[in-house]
């Protein structure tokens, strides 16, 4: 009877404890690091730092998880972080910042997670870094950005070492350096890290702190790629195109920048349907080159902007229509692209669209001759304006 006594009690020792590590796993299972990604063309970890506010603030108008369960579930955290569990601080600073069970506050979110980054906790201190490194919370600060990165990153934590790779690749809170920064992104992209694998390859195409070198650039993109990263899988798209790094194959072009293209990404939108209206890796097709430009365009993309404009002035996959081709015209011109200008000014020029003004025609024109446009410059000169000279390479 003892021995059975005995393997009862057993069992219900281990069923206590399935249920001890259930409810623990419950409790921690939404715990996530705050992230920068890189998104290097432009400044690597600028667009995630903006998907994180968007997505703060979203929440924020939410009122986040109020519900009985979210609420008894960080009351059971809180317990526990002031108990000094580092693991139950980092998660109860994360509940702050995401309004779960709790107000959100990031002021709060900030001082757990500088408990638990004080013991260590390398998600911890990286999410502490980015608080510094938006102003969540607490003062921005770059100094301390970069110090709370470091710690999280020499502990090996691949989204504070991408993070710390940013820093030096744009200077924030050390000097420039685009070594360290290579350093950096390497050891995250090593370890799978999609955003440094994507800034990684930026930075071997432009030779920033390392050789110039398009084999790794498409190396390092491919990683990235094959892991869903849309920039990632355009720049790919891009580099079969003209042959960068690997041989030149346009059906392989088109099927990364449609894979970039399918999820949103407006400059691979822009490069498919220059593919379709050139006929390169697809049978040429104007509607559906139209159909990608105006998906670019809607997302603002200058270039998409631009060559939707020449459809309309065409009459190439849309009806040909002078005012819609002036109105994109004018939204890629108002970006700076010298191409729109030139063809706003033409527009003016002849009453395309627009009520003629030769005034209006020669500022566009001027703008566009000011970046080289060499239509423009001719076209200046010709109504007896005067014009830069076209600047040729050495």
């Amino acid at each position: 009877m003892s021995r059975f006594l005995r393997a009862l009690a057993r069992v219900l020792y281990l069923c206590c404890r399935i249920a001890f590590l259930h409810a623990r796993n419950v409790l921690f299972r939404n715990n996530r690091t705050l992230r920068a990604e890189a998104e290097a063309d432009k400044a690597p970890a600028a667009q995630g730092n903006a998907e994180a506010r968007e997505f703060l603030a979203a929440n924020s108008a939410k009122g986040g998880n109020m519900s009985q369960d979210a609420a008894q579930e960080a009351e059971g955290v809180r317990k526990a972080a002031e108990q000094g569990d580092a693991e139950a601080q980092r998660n109860l600073g994360w509940r702050y910042e995401k309004g779960l069970g709790v107000p959100q506050d990031y002021a709060q979110a900030a001082v757990w997670y500088r408990k638990a980054a004080e013991q260590g906790d390398a998600l911890a201190q990286n999410n502490l870094g980015f608080c510094y490194d938006n102003g969540y919370g607490v003062p921005q600060d770059y100094a301390q950005t970069v110090l709370w990165y470091r710690k999280a990153a020499e502990q090996g934590n691949a989204v504070a070492q991408n993070n710390l790779g940013f820093c030096y690749h744009t200077g924030r809170g050390v000097p420039q350096d685009h070594a360290q920064a290579v350093h950096w992104y390497r050891k995250a992209a090593e370890q799978g890290y999609v955003g440094a694998q994507y800034a990684l390859g930026h930075r071997y195409s432009h030779g920033q702190g390392v050789p110039e070198d398009d084999g790794q650039a498409v190396f390092w993109w491919r990683k990235a790629a094959e892991q869903g990263h849309a920039g990632a899988q355009n720049f790919l798209g891009m580099s079969y195109a003209k042959g960068l790094g690997v041989p030149q194959d346009d059906e392989q072009a088109i099927l990364w920048l449609r894979k970039a293209a399918e999820q949103g990404n407006a400059e691979a939108q822009n490069n498919l349907g220059l593919g379709y209206a050139r006929g390169e890796g697809v049978p040429q097709d104007y509607d559906q080159a139209a159909f990608w430009w105006h998906k670019g365009a809607e997302q603002g993309y200058a270039s998409a902007q631009y060559n939707l404009g020449w459809c309309y002035d065409n009459g190439h996959g849309a009806p040909q229509d002078y005012a819609q081709a002036v109105l994109w015209y004018r939204k890629a011109a108002e970006q700076g692209h010298a191409s729109a200008q030139f063809c706003l000014g033409y527009s003016y020029l002849h009453g395309e669209g627009v009520e003629k003004d030769v005034a209006k025609a020669v500022h566009w024109f001027r703008k566009a001759a000011e970046q080289g446009d060499a239509q423009a410059i001719s076209t200046l000169r010709e109504l007896g304006q005067e014009a830069p000279s076209v600047r040729t390479g050495a």
